[in-house]
């Protein structure tokens, strides 16, 4: 009793800080002419409540695609569409075609943050605490304290609440997906992921380590028998998933080919802002978008996205364990990050919600990833205006995480999983490599405070004026590929030993 008692001041106190920083402002407010994200999200309600289906997705003379056009799958454009019934309930001047764009009123900003906030309750928080509570190891406290943790990071706080996005539908969708498997029930976790997919393509990133966790399964039972059933049955519960998602498209061929290319655009070519990932920081040397053509770009970004995703999926694809599969989420989606074609800032959310699942096992490694992670968004951030919110919610996050889950305390080479580190750099062999990473870890926390004070304080060179920006996307790429490294190896060495478990735990 005294647990769920805990849990629920937990949940608590993460809808408290949550609805707390919706209070600030949001992505575009008063910027016209395209306003930002939060009016892309109620312009999409406008649409699919103003139009016929077959017009979503479409350019017509009531949906100009260049303002906002839609460009996430079927889901996202259902869940529009269920907004803008409420909103049309409580006031239609919400969703009228043409006259609401760029709508800002008190009324409608507490309403749209309430839609966030109650589809982070109904999918995202309940996924967190189930996980905590089913698939985490430990005692009750330490599973409380993992819970908390979980829900106060503050990257997906401040883009969602913040920001403005429905980030956690989709990822809500994935964590019932990982939940769902690591306790046995594959077609149920395939289903989940599916939807999350259908909300989002960038679960692309996921998608990898959910075919090959099930099909390692599969083929470990046997094709010629129970493992075959249990393919079948896996197939047909994605095929039906995504029939029913897409059914009022498939009529018509030319419909369903629109919304692909919609959501699938690569006319943007390789990036577009600062983002930490190779092809940003490369750019600063090689100028990579004047030397080779779009296509080129895109294979180029292909093969190497491949490469880097290959060797993990392998590994999973051989030794299908759920721990097996939680570092195979976390490599797919920071090779994902770091390589693919298009990315966005907000896309290192995709990598963030796996390492939050490793918060119990590697709690250093990854609070400092979700630092990281929660610092790449910073020229963002103070974009729209959260700079005390990003404070505030970081400073929080790295007090608590640290102190409550012991993450300096439980930080030794065994805990650390660097013994093939060792063995690799093989010149480091009379140093304590577990007192250099909380040296590193100490110094890189200072550097990302330093540079927020300097991003938020300072006006850059009037010759470099994207001077900052691209210091804090280097610097968090150089922290993200080292993480790719990290979590890699850590694939391939040897599991903790149950001895070594139990004195964590």
């Amino acid at each position: 009793m005294q647990t769920w008692s805990l849990v629920s001041i937990c949940v608590l106190l993460g809808v408290v800080v949550r609805w707390g920083v919706s209070l600030t402002s949001y992505s575009g407010a008063g910027k016209s002419p395209m306003f930002g994200d939060y009016e892309a999200q109620r312009h999409w309600q406008e649409v699919t409540y103003n139009l016929p289906l077959q017009e979503w997705y479409f350019n017509t003379t009531d949906n100009d695609l260049n303002y906002w056009g839609l460009d996430y799958p079927p889901l996202t454009a259902y869940h529009s569409l269920i907004c803008a019934h409420i909103a049309k309930i409580i006031n239609p001047e919400w969703v009228e075609l043409h006259k609401s764009r760029g709508y800002e009123s008190p009324e409608h900003k507490l309403f749209m943050r309430a839609t966030v906030l109650v589809a982070d309750l109904l999918i995202y928080i309940p996924a967190v605490v189930l996980y905590c509570f089913c698939l985490s190891d430990g005692s009750s406290k330490k599973k409380v304290c993992t819970l908390l943790c979980f829900l106060l990071y503050p990257g997906l706080l401040l883009i969602d609440h913040g920001h403005f996005q429905y980030n956690v539908v989709s990822l809500g969708f994935a964590l019932w997906g990982v939940l769902a498997l690591g306790l046995g029930w594959d077609a149920l976790g395939s289903m989940a992921f599916s939807l999350a997919l259908n909300y989002k393509q960038m679960e692309l990133y996921h998608a990898l380590p959910f075919f090959c966790y099930l099909l390692g399964k599969c083929v470990k039972l046997g094709l010629m028998g129970r493992g075959m059933f249990q393919l079948v049955r896996i197939a047909a519960t994605v095929l039906v998933t995504f029939a029913l998602c897409w059914l009022p498209f498939l009529s018509d061929p030319s419909q369903a080919l629109q919304v692909v290319r919609r959501i699938f655009p690569v006319a943007r070519g390789l990036f577009e802002d600062k983002v930490a990932n190779t092809w940003c920081s490369l750019n600063i040397l090689i100028k990579i978008r004047s030397i080779l053509s779009r296509d080129s770009q895109l294979y180029l970004s292909f093969a190497c996205t491949l490469l880097a995703v290959l060797p993990s999926c392998l590994r999973l694809l051989t030794k299908p364990t759920f721990w097996q599969f939680k570092l195979a989420l976390v490599n797919s989606s920071l090779a994902f990050f770091l390589f693919s074609f298009q990315v966005h800032e907000k896309s290192i959310l995709l990598a963030s919600l796996p390492v939050c699942l490793l918060l119990n096992d590697l709690p250093l490694i990854a609070i400092w990833f979700l630092q990281a992670s929660t610092f790449s968004m910073l020229p963002l951030f103070l974009k729209d205006g959260l700079l005390v919110p990003y404070v505030v919610t970081s400073m929080a996050f790295l007090f608590f995480s640290t102190y409550l889950l012991s993450a300096l305390e439980h930080s030794s080479e065994e805990e650390l999983r660097l013994g093939y580190y060792r063995k690799l750099l093989f010149f480091l062999a009379k140093m304590d490599l577990a007192c250099i990473v909380r040296w590193k870890f100490y110094i890189c926390i200072a550097a990302m405070a330093g540079l927020s004070v300097v991003s938020a304080a300072l006006v850059p060179p009037p010759h470099l004026p994207d001077l900052f920006p691209v210091l804090v996307s280097v610097f968090a790429f150089m922290h993200f590929m080292g993480s790719f490294v990290y979590f890699n190896i850590v694939q391939f060495s040897a599991p903790l030993s149950r001895k070594s478990q139990k004195k964590n735990n």
